[in-house]
């Protein structure tokens, strides 16, 4: 029900924008979320929104390089990720429930499959 895309291969610095494309569910009625997976670590959020899309959370890592929006028309959410870093390396993952959890992932009934994301020179 939710389909990740967007991913790739970027040099420092550079600029990605990931799509989260929902079907079967209607994206204003949910809590987005974005988690991401680097190799041999565990899957930490990235960031959120307020489910009207009005309002966004990120984690300190990400905080003024990610952008997450929404468009509901097009029934998609997106993170847009800038001055992109080696260490923002990982699998993404949108994710989506009802409520406002932020970071907590069991209460994510929704998730995507993983897009990479690989930041190297």
């Amino acid at each position: 029900q939710l389909q990740a895309s967007g991913g790739g291969l970027v040099q420092p610095g550079g600029s990605l924008r990931l799509s989260c494309a929902a079907s079967g569910l209607t994206v204003d009625n949910y809590v987005f979320g974005w988690f991401r997976q680097a190799p041999g670590k565990e899957r930490e959020w990235v960031s959120c929104d307020s489910g009207s899309g009005d309002v966004s959370y990120y984690a300190e890592s990400v905080k003024g390089r990610f952008t997450i929006s929404r468009d509901n028309a097009k029934n998609t959410v997106y993170l847009q990720m800038n001055s992109l870093k080696p260490e923002d390396t990982a699998d993404y993952y949108c994710a989506a429930g009802p409520d406002l959890v932020w970071g907590d992932q069991q209460k994510y009934p929704y998730w995507g499959q993983g897009t990479q994301v690989t930041v190297s020179s």
